[in-house]
């Protein structure tokens, strides 16, 4: 029969400043050291002196009075983690919100680990499938990588990271999503969209919503990582979005306000570059000998009024991989996803791209950013215009149809690979762009139903050659003279 020993102290609440508790009598102290308050109440030590430890309240059942006993014991505050996880919604104190009942977990595993060092890490070589046609051509993204996604409020950034999800129901990539201080009408928008499109069979949602105490809003993407880590170390991919670090970073400042550590530029503790840079790197794409997994990451960051040089977005566009800025002119423009393509980058992902994506995609960013700044040129000019800037408007006009997409619809990179190569051979030239929309919206039922093996090849292949050349001149060439006569027989009736 096996004894364990348990060593616990007993200290006494000195004084309460918000979410932090003062706490006399401890002799010994760590930080992040789980401690309880009695009746359900618990915190975690953030600080601590010779004489006193500051304690961060995490979850508040009964309301703490100074005087009030506090026991400590050794061990430092860790998260139940498991595969039962998968289709739940969880706070950041692993406690379901959903109303399914208890969890089993499989472990338990630290909220603050180090990250997995250099020498257990390989270079990206997967893909990580969007979905978002401008993303997978333009700025793609590698299992393992860490992509910042910035925007103004209401810019459409959470949805790169739901259209991410859905696109990975069949990868055997585990998705989490961490909701930081967002509020509960937007956290059901998300629940619903998991629901309707069956994405709670590989997901999990950790939340703390608007209302949840700034010491939860500040764990959740620490929870977050731990369970993601869970499934990584055992060799599976795991996706991670964040909304959002802003939100993340408030609930930081708060904390160390109220600890009393001296505020810097825009208030923010010296610190907060610390925070985010050790959670961004436990992201990585491990080596074969630690199992091949990976976890990649898309932190959100709203920024205000365009503001790329404010702290928190400055400090994260040098940690991560790349970024996605979203811009709000374009938004109110109506191209939606509002990506702008001169602002944004991936470091990485170009690596891991599929071949026949990158060669088809490589001269389009290019040539839409020409065509944005003709089209500028093109409304200050008061004389006609040209025959050749004529056709390089159309032409840009048609890029900016096939780049356009709709929430929640991701476009498969087969389907992909069919659309821009209509766009580069130049099928697409006489069409209108109604008749680019329908080309999009049917292409890939068409070749299902009179060329299903091409799909096949090219997910095998995942390259251009003369055989699939042939397959898809064939292809396109058939489904445009049909969507060619549609239109014709519309403008008859």
């Amino acid at each position: 029969m096996s004894i364990k020993l348990q060593y616990t102290e007993v200290g006494y609440v000195k004084a309460i400043r918000g979410c932090i508790v003062i706490v006399t009598g401890f002799r010994n102290c760590i930080n992040g050291q789980l401690i309880q308050f009695g009746y359900g109440t618990m915190g975690m030590v953030v600080g601590f002196t010779e004489s006193e430890a500051q304690v961060l309240i995490l979850k508040e059942a009964e309301k703490i009075r100074t005087g009030q006993e506090a026991l400590a014991s050794v061990e430092p505050l860790v998260t139940p983690v498991g595969k039962n996880f998968i289709g739940r919604i969880v706070n950041p104190l692993a406690e379901p919100l959903d109303g399914l009942g208890p969890i089993q977990q499989d472990a338990m595993a630290p909220i603050f680990p180090d990250s997995p060092p250099i020498l257990d890490r390989q270079p990206l070589n997967k893909t990580l499938e969007t979905g978002i046609k401008v993303l997978d051509a333009m700025i793609p993204i590698g299992r393992g990588q860490r992509e910042l996604i910035l925007g103004d409020k209401m810019t459409g950034k959470t949805t790169f990271v739901t259209d991410t999800i859905v696109n990975q129901r069949e990868t055997g990539v585990i998705c989490i999503y961490c909701g930081i201080g967002k509020a509960r009408s937007g956290l059901a928008k998300v629940v619903q969209l998991f629901k309707d499109r069956g994405c709670f069979a590989y997901s999990i949602i950790v939340s703390a919503s608007a209302s949840a105490p700034p010491g939860q809003q500040y764990l959740a993407p620490y929870v977050a990582c731990s369970l993601g880590e869970y499934f990584m170390q055992r060799g599976q991919d795991v996706f991670i979005g964040f909304d959002d670090f802003t939100k993340h970073a408030w609930a930081y400042r708060e904390i160390s306000l109220l600890l009393g550590r001296p505020p810097g530029r825009d208030s923010y503790p010296g610190d907060i570059f610390y925070l985010h840079s050790k959670m961004i790197e436990r992201a990585c794409f491990l080596s074969q000998e630690k199992g091949g997994g990976s976890m990649t990451f898309f932190p959100i960051v709203e920024i205000l009024e365009g503001d790329l040089t404010a702290f928190v977005p400055s400090n994260l566009v040098s940690m991560t991989d790349g970024q996605i800025y979203l811009s709000a002119q374009l938004f109110g423009e109506g191209q939606k996803p509002a990506l702008d393509l001169g602002l944004s980058v991936s470091r990485v992902g170009s690596k891991v791209q599929w071949p026949a994506i990158k060669s088809l995609s490589g001269p389009l960013r290019l040539e839409y950013l020409q065509y944005r700044e003709l089209l500028r040129l093109s409304k200050l000019k008061t004389s006609g215009q040209s025959e050749d800037m004529k056709q390089k408007l159309k032409r840009g006009a048609i890029l900016t149809a096939i780049l356009r997409q709709y929430k929640d619809t991701p476009v498969c990179q087969e389907m992909q690979v069919l659309i821009f190569y209509a766009f580069n051979k130049k099928y697409m030239n006489d069409f209108s762009i109604a008749q680019v929309d329908a080309f999009q919206n049917g292409c890939l039922e068409y070749v299902k139903s009179t060329k299903p093996e091409l799909l096949t090849i090219l997910r095998e292949r995942r390259k251009l050659d003369a055989e699939i050349e042939k397959m898809l001149d064939e292809v396109i060439t058939s489904f445009s003279s049909q969507v060619m006569s549609q239109a014709q027989k519309t403008e008859d009736e």
